[in-house]
């Protein structure tokens, strides 16, 4: 469910070339980042780019995407 939050003008401003850039809103872009230091909090020892191709890969399966690992 939605919820009005009252943000800096500080964080919406640094959050706007993000967003211009990976093409998301301004709101998402914040919640992106959001969901981003979440995950680190909950990962300490995962650099932020192996949380990012978390989500990625995680995003992938969801379209279906994948396939079975071969080993060896």
């Amino acid at each position: 469910m939605p919820s009005v939050v009252k943000l800096s003008d500080q964080l919406i401003n640094d959050a706007r070339p993000y967003a211009n850039a990976m093409h998301r809103s301004i709101p998402k872009q914040i919640e992106h980042w959001a969901r981003l230091g979440k995950a680190a909090e909950e990962n300490p020892d995962m650099p932020i780019a192996m949380i990012q191709d978390v989500f990625v890969s995680l995003e992938e399966a969801k379209a279906g995407k994948f396939s079975d690992y071969e080993f060896g």
